[in-house]
Formats: structure tokens, sequence, C-alpha cells
């Protein structure tokens, strides 16, 4: 499988955000997208998630369902957090579970994150750390081929970012991708790094 950026450009609020941006990502490898504030980072990751649109470009899975954009075999991290308060642990994943279709099973994707003591604890009631390993764990509960992370070592621990480390490693061992936005080291050993910037990119 092979993801293939061609030509990609992004315009938020009138402002070039980047243009002419190419890179391929085959199975089994990670790129992390580092850059100053504002360089396009986040923008990228939400473009292959088809959450905005792009300026310009083509936007390919190699490999994957020929039905489905890219974002649709995507899982995408962002900053916040997407749960709700009032259900417990178990029934946000459940929730995510549905919403995406199957997966391997509530519990085991709860342990993989260390929160399957949590199941029936209310969301409301969870850390900062502990809603970000939630999240995390839908990337676990539902295989999909392409990972998405915006920072996604934020607010976790170093035992977490560890665990997290494992489960990337994982997830790549068994031919999967991953695109993170980091401002520094995300645990991986090195992954490739695409660098935007005011000169254009630069991949690594």
């Amino acid at each position: 499988m092979q993801l293939i950026c061609e030509n990609l450009a992004c315009v938020r609020g009138g402002r070039d955000v980047f243009a002419g941006l190419n890179f391929n990502l085959n199975s089994g490898e990670a790129l992390v997208v580092t850059g100053r504030n504002g360089a396009g980072k986040s923008s990228l990751l939400r473009m292959i998630a088809g959450l905005i649109a792009m300026t310009a470009g083509k936007l390919t899975l190699k490999g994957g369902e020929a039905d489905a954009t890219p974002g649709e075999q995507a899982h995408y991290l962002g900053h916040l957090d997407a749960l709700k308060p009032s259900l417990s642990v178990s029934e946000n994943l459940a929730f995510w579970m549905g919403y995406f279709g199957g997966g391997v099973g509530i519990e085991p994707a709860l342990d993989a994150v260390g929160l399957a003591p949590l199941a029936s604890l209310p969301a409301a009631y969870l850390s900062a750390g502990q809603r970000r390993r939630l999240s995390i764990a839908r990337l676990v509960a539902v295989p999909r081929p392409l990972w998405l992370l915006d920072e996604p070592t934020s607010a976790l621990d170093q035992q977490s970012q560890l665990r997290l480390a494992e489960l990337m490693r994982g997830h790549l061992d068994t031919g999967g991708m991953i695109v993170a936005a980091a401002h520094g080291p995300i645990g991986l050993d090195s992954p490739r790094e695409l660098k935007l910037g005011r000169r254009g990119t630069e991949l690594l």
C-alpha cells in the first residue's frame, strides 16, 4: 500500500499555507511533519483526512479500497479529544466502534492503553492524559491502514508515551502507515521527516 500526495496546495483564510507539496509513503513507514507554528502541519493532516478541501493536488491510497477516499481509510487524532462526558469510557469507545464499523472489541482496546480498570467511569472524570489515551484507543479498536496523528504525545506522561510508541511500532510492523505532526520526537526510531517552512518543503 502507498499514500501518494501530488502537488498539494492549501489556502486558509486567504493565506497560502503551502503549495507544490509532493511525497509518497509506503506500508510500514512513518512520516513526521515538522515546522514552525502556522507552517501547515495540522492543515496537511486534516487535508489527508478529508476534513478540509485541497486547493490543488491529488491524494491517492494505492492498494487501498478503490471506492473509498484516503480519509475514509484513515484514523485522525487531532488536538481535541472527541468524547462525550456523560458516557462512560467503554460507552464512548463503543460509539466510535459503531461509527467506524467493526473492531477488535472494547476490552482489548482499553487494555492496550491502560484504561480497562476505568471502563465504567464517566469520561467527565478523566484527566487530560486519560482522555488522550481513550482517543488513542480508537486507533486500536478499529484497524485502519493510515494513522494521522497531530501532536500525539500531547498530555501523555512518560509511561503513556512509551505505550503509544509501542502501539505505533506494532501498527508499522503489520504494514500500517503513520503521518504525524510534531514539534519533537514521538518515540519512533528514524522516521522520515517532512519539514514545512517559508521557503517551501523539504523531505528528509
